[in-house]
């Protein structure tokens, strides 16, 4: 898995690569492995796409501050999607739709990737707020990825087999999937 993946953040604001926010980042989630598709907002011009972290193991919440690290080829297919920017990092894999926060303390980490995934059901399936909200707490898992960095992740992950079908971001993932550039 990657541990950093993100794009500049707005306001032409210096940030080290330790410190994930809305902009990616350093999550530090197992679930930024091959097979991931990653929405990221655009914040200035030329996005400033950055990667790197390269974990060959990792658990949920990175404990001590240290995964099994080391040296990665890696192979991307970067694309812009223009409208809609998500908030905050979104994820797909074949099986689930999660979004990441990142902040201090754990509770506003959790809550921004709770907030994400309602924004995200509500554009997926034309919910009310409420109901998305609603569906998102009785669907979602809530796994931790980092708490050791200056800002925390959480991660809001929900199962597409507990879902009506949906095409995010125009079947982009679906897409990858079906010209074989996601691999496992």
């Amino acid at each position: 898995m990657l541990g950093t993946v993100g794009v500049a953040p707005a306001l032409r604001e210096v940030r080290t690569t330790l410190v994930p926010d809305y902009f990616g980042g350093n999550m530090d989630t197992p679930e930024l492995r091959a097979g991931t598709t990653v929405y990221l907002g655009v914040n200035v011009e030329g996005a400033l796409f950055s990667i790197g972290d390269g974990h060959y193991r990792q658990g949920e919440g990175e404990t001590c501050g240290t995964a099994l690290e080391g040296a990665m080829d890696v192979t991307l297919i970067v694309d812009l999607i223009k409208g809609n920017a998500p908030a905050w990092p979104r994820l797909e894999h074949d099986d689930a739709l999660l979004t990441v926060g990142s902040a201090r303390p754990l509770e506003d980490a959790w809550r921004c990737s709770q907030v994400e995934m309602v924004r995200w059901l509500v554009e997926l399936y034309g919910l009310g707020e409420l109901d998305a909200y609603q569906l998102c707490s009785q669907l979602c898992r809530s796994p931790l990825a980092n708490v050791v960095d200056v800002n925390y992740s959480a991660v809001t992950k929900i199962a597409k087999e507990l879902l009506p079908e949906s095409n995010p971001y125009a079947g982009m993932h679906s897409s990858l999937r079906s010209r074989g550039a996601l691999l496992h």
